[in-house]
């Protein structure tokens, strides 16, 4: 039996306060009340010790509160804390230097900073429109990449998204993601799924909706986040730049979950053996500050001055702590990310022989979703039990989040160690259990 968790009277009065001013629009997993956090450890204000599998949704990646990150928030707040992007400093410079280095194509890159990854997005669909002249685009169903009006356009995870705000914006069809646990199209023989997607988007999308002459872009995760963690067909990534290749299509990889080391590469399209002419990152790029980024090939940042632009863009604060957040990836916690997500997969294949409810663990680095089932032939999504292991992780001390319709996401801090790992997953594989005795 482990230790349970006992919901405290502090964390019960700071959440009646917030029930009171706070909008209801936010999605509260459960009541987790943060004080403060080391590393891949979190305590609530009741003094209750938790072990974070979440990172603030795949954000704190070199872990809460890394003393590097602290160091350079400081010394920059000391100097000044924002100008506008009416003007230059230093750390924007060095950072849009750093992100230009790491870039997954061979091309120079434009940077463009932002504050989030939906507006990361967004300035990725204006330039896409921008460069190219076109005004259609490609995205995919179960896809997130944001909440703001063109980007939740794309958003295609849950329709609570969509309900209430129609009309969108014009111009996105929706194809199938290439998940070949559960495909929606049918392959030909021999065929990779993949390779089918992709047929599917030439034959039905550009053949009989949208010319292909008239489409600027196809955006997509590398790796679904929200839509449950899902790792692509092998064949699809190869496929779908030779068709954006052969019709002028700018490929933007939507990187603000699946980026900044996470998968164990710098990006996780760099696994599939493409380049991307734009990248969206966010989220893990400054270990928890506000900032995002638009990476364009230089070829493609064509817009001229005042075309585009943002009151915070470049902030000071967010570019210090980017700039320590991937030196600190690069030496250390991107390998971290493959060692330790490795072992992870391994420990989680051997609790999935335990629980006949997982019917699949799948992931790269410290990006893996396992995703439970009410059989495993027939693959049925086990939503309930899936949401009942969230709930019980918390009760147990274990911060979990849900993703797809039956998926938990495990997306610890790059930095988390074997021996934490042990821990999480030891409480992981006693939650499934009651979950599954309790349904």
């Amino acid at each position: 039996m482990l230790k349970q968790v006992n919901l405290g009277s502090k964390a019960l009065s700071l959440i009646e306060r917030d029930h009171r001013v706070v909008s209801s629009s936010y999605p509260r997993a459960y009541p987790f009340v943060m004080d403060h956090g080391m590393g891949s450890e979190v305590w609530d204000v009741d003094g209750n010790r938790f072990l974070d599998f979440a990172a603030g949704i795949a954000v704190v990646s070199t872990g809460h509160s890394h003393p590097q990150v602290v160091k350079a928030i400081q010394e920059q707040a000391e100097k000044f804390i924002h100008i506008s992007s009416d003007f230059y400093h230093e750390k924007w410079i060095a950072l849009s230097e750093k992100l230009d280095q790491i870039a997954p194509f061979e091309e120079d890159a434009g940077i463009f900073l932002t504050n989030s990854g939906t507006e990361s997005v967004e300035a990725a669909i204006k330039l896409a429109r921008f460069h190219t002249g076109r005004s259609q685009f490609v995205g995919f169903l179960g896809a997130f990449h944001g909440r703001t009006m063109g980007a939740v356009s794309f958003t295609a995870s849950k329709n609570i998204y969509h309900r209430g705000f129609f009309p969108l914006m014009s111009g996105v069809v929706h194809a199938p993601f290439p998940d070949s646990y559960r495909p929606l199209l049918q392959p030909r023989l021999g065929e990779d799924y993949g390779q089918t997607v992709v047929r599917y988007i030439e034959e039905e999308i550009l053949g009989r909706l949208i010319p292909p002459e008239d489409v600027a872009g196809i955006l997509i995760e590398p790796i679904q986040g929200e839509g449950g963690y899902v790792v692509p067909a092998p064949g699809f990534f190869p496929a779908l730049r030779e068709l954006c290749d052969n019709h002028g299509i700018l490929l933007i990889a939507d990187e603000v979950q699946s980026g900044m080391g996470r998968t164990g590469k710098w990006w996780a399209i760099e696994h599939f053996g493409v380049e991307p002419d734009i990248v969206c990152s966010a989220k893990g790029i400054a270990s928890g500050m506000p900032l995002g980024a638009m990476i364009a090939r230089k070829s493609v940042m064509t817009w001229p001055k005042g075309a585009h632009g943002n009151t915070y863009g470049g902030n000071p604060i967010s570019c210090a702590a980017s700039l320590a957040t991937i030196d600190l990836i690069e030496k250390e916690y991107m390998q971290n990310a493959v060692k330790v997500g490795q072992y992870a997969m391994d420990a989680l294949e051997e609790i999935q022989m335990r629980h006949p409810s997982i019917g699949q663990v799948r992931g790269k680095g410290l990006m893996i979703g396992v995703d439970f089932v009410k059989d495993p032939q027939t693959r049925e999504p086990a939503s309930a039990l899936r949401s009942r292991v969230e709930e019980l992780g918390f009760e147990n001390g274990l911060l979990l989040l849900g993703c797809g319709k039956s998926t938990i996401r495990l997306a610890p801090p790059l930095s988390i160690s074997t021996a934490e790992i042990d821990e999480g997953l030891k409480i992981f594989d006693y939650v499934i259990g009651l979950a599954e005795r309790g349904m």
